[in-house]
């Protein structure tokens, strides 16, 4: 099981057409940091959409290269091409500028469509991605049989995407165990948080077999948002399915820099660092002044503190065992 982080590419509606070079930077080096390799980066309406499709509230397809040369060996970083704007020359570009992969993306039902695009992309040498947007208005076989076509015209992984949110678990399960029957390829989930329900089905579609998950840092996206890579990280690592993430660094960086930097735009975290913490050890926000002034006075993390004490007592810890579990971390 992989995340896939699209921060830094669907995220990027959140703040116009793209994020600033600096915060690119950042969130790159925040997410290979905590073992998260796997980003799709630039314009939000993909390559070639600055000059094609006006996207221009954003820097350009050049500029996020030059953004990308620190990172190239240490991540598989790429960006989203829609079909439609598929050039040989930006492409080739993207390949020069050393992108790991593109992703051709077109509706549900249009593969056939993309194939030229496809076909550009593996030319270049890059990795081609695919999504199959609108994936519910394709049954789960339809779906399933165009991606066969696809992945026969040369598509490497591609990515059933819930574009309007509005699957159900068990839609989700079912459209990820239609293509898991029909291709050989990596396949992976997209979904939006539109009926609140993108990590339930990010959670079915590893459940199913989904090989990777996409997912964006506080859940940002166009519209309700994606699947949030922190509670993704999270759940996923608690139910078995994820292991290379580090996820107190990457609570870390949210708490410390990207939250932050967000407050600029007024960006409304849903779901914090603390309370996911809270929520994944179980442990009621009653008790949290008890974890905040034990963390605070011996100088220990405070969502490592709120974890290893649960793990002891989650029912009544007392102010007592919070802090010897405080002492005792500042001194191992």
């Amino acid at each position: 099981m992989n995340l896939f982080d699209n921060t830094l590419r669907d995220g990027g509606n959140v703040v116009g057409h793209g994020f600033s070079k600096e915060l690119t930077a950042s969130i790159i080096s925040g997410l290979l940091d905590c073992g998260i390799q796997d980003i799709e980066m630039g314009n939000c309406k993909g390559l070639g959409a600055y000059s094609l499709l006006g996207a221009a509230n954003a820097p350009s397809d050049e500029e996020y290269f030059g953004v990308l040369k620190p990172y190239q060996s240490k991540g598989r970083i790429g960006m989203f091409m829609l079909a439609k704007c598929a050039e040989e020359d930006n492409i080739k570009r993207a390949a020069y500028a050393g992108l790991n992969f593109l992703r051709v993306g077109a509706n549900a039902g249009d593969g056939a469509g993309s194939v030229k695009a496809v076909e550009m992309v593996k030319k270049s040498g890059l990795i081609c991605r695919y999504s199959l947007m609108k994936a519910y208005v394709s049954t789960p076989e339809e779906l399933a049989d165009e991606a066969k076509m696809l992945q026969d015209a040369g598509v490497d992984k591609i990515t059933i995407m819930d574009s309007a949110g509005t699957m159900f678990p068990q839609d989700a399960s079912a459209y990820v165990k239609a293509l898991k029957e029909k291709v050989t390829i990596p396949v992976g989930f997209h979904g939006h948080s539109n009926l609140g329900l993108s990590q339930a089905n990010a959670l079915a579609a590893a459940d199913a077999g989904a090989d990777e998950i996409d997912c964006g840092l506080l859940g940002m996206a166009r519209s309700a948002g994606n699947c949030a890579t922190e509670l993704a990280a999270a759940t996923l690592k608690k139910t078995g399915h994820l292991e290379n993430v580090d996820l107190y660094k990457l609570l870390g960086y949210l708490d410390n820099e990207l939250i932050p930097a967000m407050s600029t735009y007024n960006y409304h975290v849903a779901v914090n660092p603390t309370d996911l913490m809270l929520g994944l050890s179980g442990c009621h926000s009653n008790y949290l002044g008890m974890f905040k002034k034990a963390a605070e006075e011996e100088k220990v993390p405070l969502l490592k503190l709120i974890a290893d004490v649960s793990e002891i007592d989650r029912k009544n810890p007392t102010e007592s065992l919070i802090r010897d579990m405080a002492i005792n971390m500042k001194l191992s």
